[in-house]
């Protein structure tokens, strides 16, 4: 079986908006410019069996909506896979990831990188620990109503959303 994730940006179904335009000063800005997701990988941290993955990141689609199998809520850990190119240095990338379900922010992660060579390629593998079992949510409530957002920093200023 496979469920239904929505990856958006913010301002969709009651999240409140976060304004879409250019990164807040003019390193960012550059830094947006050349920045690339090129994939995405979320695997069983335990084994390393891929459950899902994902090409042709586009910076400028304000919603991706994804399917997740529903193997990636029995894994203690998931581990995500992101590998993306920089034009640019980036002297304190990190990555923060909201949760939203109904409208509402459930979970918050923040991953720091440091910093980033520019002209290079990156694989940058985090791992995610699950809730006990008797902490998460069902699977009938979060099906088609989880919203994953996603926010590329450097230092406080943000360069990409996913």
């Amino acid at each position: 079986h496979k469920h239904k994730f929505t990856m958006k940006k913010s301002g969709e179904n009651g999240q409140p908006a976060i304004p879409l335009g250019p990164a807040s000063d003019e390193i960012s800005q550059k830094i947006m410019k050349g920045f690339k997701i090129n994939w995405m990988k979320l695997k069983n941290a335990e084994n390393g069996q891929v459950l899902w993955s994902a090409q042709d990141w586009d910076s400028d689609v304000l919603e991706r909506t994804e399917v997740f199998p529903k193997e990636i809520l029995s894994c203690r850990a998931v581990s995500r896979e992101i590998n993306f190119s920089s034009k640019e240095k980036i002297q304190d990338f990190k990555v923060q990831q909201k949760i939203w379900l109904f409208g509402e922010v459930i979970e918050e992660w923040n991953f720091p990188f440091g910093f980033v060579i520019p002209n290079s390629t990156n694989t940058w593998d985090q791992i995610i620990d699950a809730a006990e079992p008797d902490e998460m949510l069902p699977v009938e409530v979060i099906s088609g109503n989880l919203i994953i957002e996603t926010l590329f920093y450097n230092t406080a200023s943000i360069v990409y959303r996913s």
